[in-house]
């Protein structure tokens, strides 16, 4: 393989591990907001006294558990291919630092 051919592989690496990682950092955020969410509900749902009061919160209660849950496997899912892509990457590189047999 030629070696333009391998570092235009390597960069386009290392841009998707960027955006893998950045996407992890979103979702960590967004999963904390959720999380912190979920507390003051549960919260406000022992404070509460009316029943359709208490009906909102739980069915809020859901939407925010079935979001966390979902955060949740894309995290694991992004974690796979970040490991993936790193180990390409460390092919990709193993590669372009080897001599070139003539």
């Amino acid at each position: 393989m030629s070696i333009s051919f391998t570092s235009s592989i390597i960069n386009r690496l290392k841009r998707e591990i960027a955006d893998i990682q950045k996407q992890i950092t979103n979702d960590k955020t967004k999963l904390a907001k959720v999380s912190a969410k979920i507390k003051q509900l549960q919260k406000d749902s022992r404070i509460s006294s009316s029943p359709s009061d208490l009906s909102s919160k739980m069915s809020q209660l859901t939407k925010l558990k079935d979001e966390a849950s979902k955060l949740e496997a894309a995290q694991t899912d992004l974690a796979k291919q970040l490991s993936a892509k790193n180990t390409e990457l460390r092919q990709q590189t193993a590669k372009s630092t080897k001599p070139n047999s003539i």
